[in-house]
């Protein structure tokens, strides 16, 4: 680790890995910047110079001059003052993807964190010694302080920690893990709470998953084209290419490829010649969603190797240090961004809905399939209320989809006075993604008995599409036919834990 190459895919290795499986470490050019910007904390504590967060005050107390003696205090006093996040703690994977990213930041050596104090982070992610970090409590500017005060915590053994599936004190994870906690020196306990890296983490790790669910997306929305006897003719390139949005443009693609050799789409038909347009505009909805997950993509990117802290320090090569005060941590860029993509896997549960809507009406699909997908109707509810769920997500994501970005309140006795909720943005976003998941699955659920329905009448031998075989097979091999009304909370179930394993089949 370098604090410039930092990647998704090792962000996501050293997440969902068990400790001592990716071993984390500092590359030497990084070791020499971080202990050059120790140094220079050190030369400006020998001086008596006033710098903001090392010998002052923060927030509304920056103007308060803080004595050497104290100076150590006071970065143990920011951690602990700050230490007051609430709700349910991060998950294992989302805590260790923190960490990585925090390191990283610090591995740049502009913050004047000392080398001991970065190796401890380090080691912390390779023994396994995960902080309990409460989700909420960031305002997103000055960076994500609360939550991440309580990883500093641990390091100076205060706080919790779980270590081999157990919830010990900060002190009792470490030393369970051979390793000790230490004294925050000047600047530090700054260093470790000011920035990004909670709304990085979490957003990274749900943008990961968006790419998933957008290629999951895309194999729902196929499936029930051919359970509806719909027509690949709005997926032809030439209609795409004369509106050319790249992803749109990928996204019929990548449909037509999924639909390869089915024999279940629908010719030319001169009495049908075009479908509705949760079939028709898969491209044009599911390609503008895609846009949303690409964006956020591209930001995280960079926001994995940006230093995000404040102040900084920065020297020349005469000796001249400056340390300047600016706004790296705020949240503006990435809250954006998880709004914006928040809208977009909502939109793509809006158009599944309808799709599963579609499915189950026997008037809205022109009787291609009985009401409510079951050959009994009236002494079987079918899937009647497996629509109601999924429109019941639905709404509960239209709700999510709210932008968090445009709401802010002043803090810090207003001089804080604009913030970006960035990781309420995140958060939302994270339970979006999660409906989404179910939603994805009720989609799957309905086509997959659709599609049988389809083979009793044009013959159990017909081929589905390229992509649509593997995941209608992986469905019955779990969930059978559904012939008459039962617990279908059951099968429900599995529909879940088949869309979770292919969400999280490349994390």
């Amino acid at each position: 680790m370098d604090g410039e190459s930092l990647t998704f895919d090792q962000v996501l290795a050293v997440a969902y890995s068990a400790p001592y499986t990716h071993s984390v470490s500092l590359s030497d050019r990084a070791k020499t910047r971080v202990q050059r910007a120790a140094d220079a904390v050190d030369t400006l504590l020998e001086r008596g110079e006033i710098a903001y967060g090392i010998t002052t005050g923060f927030g509304a107390f920056k103007d308060k001059i803080i004595s050497r003696e104290e100076v150590e205090l006071l970065q143990r006093n920011i951690v602990v003052s700050h230490a007051v996040g609430v709700g349910d703690p991060f998950d294992t994977p989302t805590v260790r993807a923190i960490m990585l990213i925090r390191a990283n930041t610090l591995a740049r050596g502009f913050s004047g964190i000392r080398l001991e104090t970065l190796q401890l982070i380090i080691d912390c992610i390779n023994h396994g010694v995960h902080p309990i970090i409460p989700e909420k409590g960031s305002l997103g500017a000055s960076g994500d302080l609360a939550p991440l005060a309580h990883i500093a915590c641990v390091l100076i053994g205060e706080g919790e920690a779980e270590f081999n599936g157990e919830v010990l004190s900060g002190a009792e994870a470490l030393a369970k893990a051979g390793l000790g906690p230490l004294t925050l020196k000047a600047k530090e306990g700054l260093a470790l709470t000011n920035g990004t890296t909670i709304m990085t983490a979490v957003g990274l790790l749900e943008t990961a998953r968006a790419i998933r669910l957008a290629d999951l997306a895309d194999l729902a929305g196929c499936l029930s084209l051919e359970a509806l006897h719909g027509t690949l003719s709005a997926f032809d390139d030439r209609i795409h290419q004369l509106r050319p949005h790249p992803r749109q443009i990928e996204c019929a693609r990548n449909l037509r490829r999924i639909l390869d050799g089915s024999e279940f789409v629908r010719g030319f038909d001169p009495t049908n010649v075009q479908d509705a347009y949760t079939l028709r505009c898969i491209p044009q909805v599911h390609g503008a969603c895609r846009d949303a997950v690409a964006y956020a993509e591209w930001l995280l990117k960079i926001e994995l190797n940006s230093v995000t802290d404040n102040p900084l320090i920065f020297q020349d090569d005469d000796g001249r240090i400056e340390v300047i005060s600016g706004g790296n941590f705020h949240g503006e860029p990435l809250a954006l961004a998880f709004d914006y993509l928040a809208i977009a896997l909502a939109e793509l549960g809006n158009i599944s809905e309808r799709r599963i809507m579609r499915l189950t009406d026997e008037s809205s699909n022109a009787h291609v399939l009985p009401a409510f997908l079951t050959d009994h109707g009236g002494l079987n509810s079918g899937f009647m209320i497996v629509q109601y769920t999924a429109a019941a997500l639905c709404t509960e994501n239209k709700v999510l989809a709210h932008p968090a970005t445009v709401d802010t309140i002043p803090s810090s006795a207003n001089v804080e006075d604009h913030v970006s909720m960035g990781v309420t943005a995140v958060l939302k976003l994270r339970q979006v993604a999660k409906n989404l998941e179910m939603i994805l699955g009720l989609e799957l659920f309905c086509a997959a008995q659709g599609i049988d329905f389809r083979r009793a009448e044009i013959g159990s031998g017909k081929k589905l599409g390229l992509g649509t075989q593997e995941i209608y097979q992986n469905i019955r091999e779990r969930v059978p036919f559904i012939e008459e009304d039962c617990y279908m909370k059951a099968h429900m179930d599995q529909i879940a834990g088949i869309v979770r394993e292919y969400v999280s089949r490349e994390l």
